[in-house]
Parts: structure tokens; sequence; C-alpha cells
């Protein structure tokens, strides 16, 4: 496949990108390869191939969910700076 100059002008303006008249030689040769390379890999026979999300085996890093006593309210409130009926006490910020 060969990049010419047509296309980097409408991949540029397309992605919003600014290339440099010395930058174009450059960024043809380098689309160019990435494109012989997409098109090598489109020759790869993936028929009995699974689809994945991920390359590597994910597997579930979280803890198991266990039922546990919370905090008591004393305790919990023992450091507020302004507590009222059992609950933490804090400035209005929304007019009613």
């Amino acid at each position: 496949m060969k990049v010419t100059r047509n296309d980097i002008d409408t991949v540029a303006s397309l992605s919003r990108l600014n290339i440099r008249d010395d930058e174009v030689a450059d960024v043809m040769e380098q689309l160019d390869k990435f494109l012989n390379y997409v098109d090598n890999l489109n020759g790869i026979d993936t028929t009995d191939i699974e689809p994945t999300t991920y390359a590597l085996q994910m597997q579930n890093v979280f803890r198991t969910d266990t039922i546990k006593p919370s905090l008591p309210r004393e305790d919990a409130l023992s450091n507020a700076p302004l507590k009222e009926d059992g609950y933490f006490k804090v400035p209005r910020v929304l007019e009613a």
C-alpha cells in the first residue's frame, strides 16, 4: 500500500493535526509501514481463535463480601467537631 500526500493531508485534517511540510515525508513513511503491518495481520488465519477482551487471563482480585458489625455511632462521632442528635452537623451549602 502506498500512502500519498493527499492521504496525509486528509488524515491530518480529520484528526486536526498540523503537519509541517518538512515532516510530511517522514509521516508518509511511518503511516505506510503501519498500514503494511496491519495488512500483514489480515493474512493470518483466525478461524479457530476465540475473541478475547484481554491478552492475559483476568481474575477477580476483590475480596468476598462478608457481613461485619459497623462502627458504633458514638465511636464514629467521637472526633466530630460538630454533632447533633447522633449525626454529623455540617454547615449548610445549599439554600432552602
